[in-house]
């Protein structure tokens, strides 16, 4: 991390949220970070990830939110009709917009839920993954997330893989890897697991992505 970013980082910490810019052009959203010679750790929503100085090209602050205006006080009114049922939230536009909130292309998100569920909010495997990007019980309850409601699933998917991004300095081959087959593995196979599934997934992730880029791009 160059020498001017070390007072801006003590700077940034003692304030709200900020987000991480990394080398990669990913930007990860934390609560606070702290630095430890050549390594930083961010406190994001989903846990602590330490990454190289060198992998961060700086940190900005979040933009505060506007306070809401005090709406004035409303004129008594005959009760309102029931309200038919909200439509089922669109899993496409739950992708572009987490893509969008946690710094992913678009593409990669649509391609990790083609190949995991085809967009199915009620999909199942056979190993008890749930939802639009095939969340494991156990990784939503860490996220702390409800893999049936396909808006959480969608945003712990992308927090996950944003993560896991950040973890393996933008390799998408390793974080594919690890979001199919588990960080263990591919910590242990230094790597991407040689596992006839986990291969198979990382290429059609992969071919989706590049495809999909190929499509927005001539748009």
């Amino acid at each position: 991390m160059s020498r001017f970013l070390a007072p801006l980082a003590a700077v940034l910490s003692l304030h709200g949220a900020e987000y991480a810019i990394l080398t990669t052009g990913f930007h990860i959203r934390a609560s606070r970070h702290e630095v430890h010679g050549e390594t930083i750790r961010l406190h994001t929503e989903s846990g602590v990830i330490e990454l190289p100085a060198s992998l961060i090209a700086g940190f900005e602050p979040e933009a505060p939110r506007p306070e809401a205006d005090r709406p004035a006080p409303a004129a008594p009114v005959a009760p309102p009709a029931p309200a038919a049922a909200a439509p089922s939230a669109d899993p496409k536009q739950l992708l572009d917009q987490a893509a969008e909130r946690y710094g992913l292309p678009a593409a990669f998100l649509h391609s990790v839920a083609r190949v995991e569920s085809a967009y199915r909010p009620d999909a199942v495997s056979p190993k008890g993954a749930i939802g639009v990007m095939q969340l494991m019980p156990e990784t939503a309850a860490r996220l702390r997330a409800d893999p049936r409601d396909p808006v959480q699933n969608v945003d712990a998917g992308a927090r996950h893989l944003r993560d896991l991004l950040a973890a393996y300095q933008g390799s998408t081959m390793k974080a594919l890897a690890a979001y199919n087959a588990g960080a263990g593995a591919v910590e242990r196979y230094k790597g991407v697991p040689p596992y006839p599934e986990t291969v198979l997934y990382v290429e059609k992730v992969l071919r989706n992505y590049q495809k999909l880029s190929r499509e927005t791009a001539s748009k």
